[in-house]
């Protein structure tokens, strides 16, 4: 627009014969012009239009261009920008320099370096290089980001809910099989348990019977042995009385 204007303003001294004067007005150099009538039969030529351009290209590139000795390219942890609907960009460290264009709130940016407390130069998302306010940038995530994060978490849950929820009913059903499988194993461990119980009484009973047996035995062996004993006995006093008569 303000080339628009300078080139407007170049045209109208063309046509009225005037003569153009350029000087800075301020510490950025940005063009005036002023235009003085000619007196006498004078022409504005199109040499002198040629030079009056040339100066106005440029004084105007250097006031839109900032200094490039003062970029730093070291980069720094990613900050953003705060919560305003959007800020705009510069190609400075002012807002007289040109606006490269607007930045959302919410969009993650790297800090490349901070010319003054006002302005930082950063490079946002689209990997556009420029300056924003100073009081515009945080390290902080904003709203607009910390509610995508928590959108995001969300998301997850839901999705882990979700496959929870399917493999809910295949759970269930290896649940109710476990249950039936140890059901089954303890009525095979108490069947165990009372077979060797059993076995147990059974031995005992053995034992005892073999025991009983053996004291049988032995008090028949033991009731033939005095029996035998006293028959002997008898038999030999008998024979010794026979013997004497």
């Amino acid at each position: 627009m303000l080339q628009f204007s300078l080139c407007n303003q170049l045209f109208r001294a063309i046509q009225n014969k005037q003569s153009l004067a350029i000087r800075p007005r301020n510490p950025y150099y940005f063009v005036n012009f002023t235009t003085q009538r000619i007196k006498g039969p004078r022409m504005f030529n199109f040499k002198q239009f040629i030079i009056a351009s040339l100066l106005f290209t440029s004084f105007v590139s250097f006031a839109e261009e900032p200094d490039e000795n003062s970029t730093v390219n070291a980069a720094t942890p990613n900050g953003y920008i705060s919560d305003n609907l959007f800020i705009f960009m510069h190609t400075g460290p002012s807002k007289n320099y040109r606006i490269l264009g607007s930045v959302d709130a919410g969009t993650p940016i790297t800090i490349l370096s901070g010319a003054n407390d006002e302005f930082v130069q950063i490079k946002d998302d689209k990997a556009r290089e420029g300056w924003v306010e100073s009081k515009f940038v945080t390290t902080e995530p904003g709203l607009k980001q910390q509610l995508e994060t928590v959108n995001q978490t969300l998301v997850e849950t839901q999705e882990a809910l979700n496959d929870a929820q399917q493999q809910l009913p295949m759970l269930q059903q290896n649940n109710t099989n476990l249950l039936a499988e140890n059901a089954s194993l303890q009525d095979t461990i108490s069947g165990l348990e009372k077979q060797l119980q059993d076995e147990r009484l059974a031995q005992q009973q053995k034992v005892q019977k073999e025991q009983h047996q053996l004291l049988t035995y032995g008090g028949i062996i033991g009731i033939s042995g005095i029996i035998i004993g006293v028959i002997l006995t008898l038999f030999l006093s008998r024979r010794k009385r026979y013997d004497g008569w």
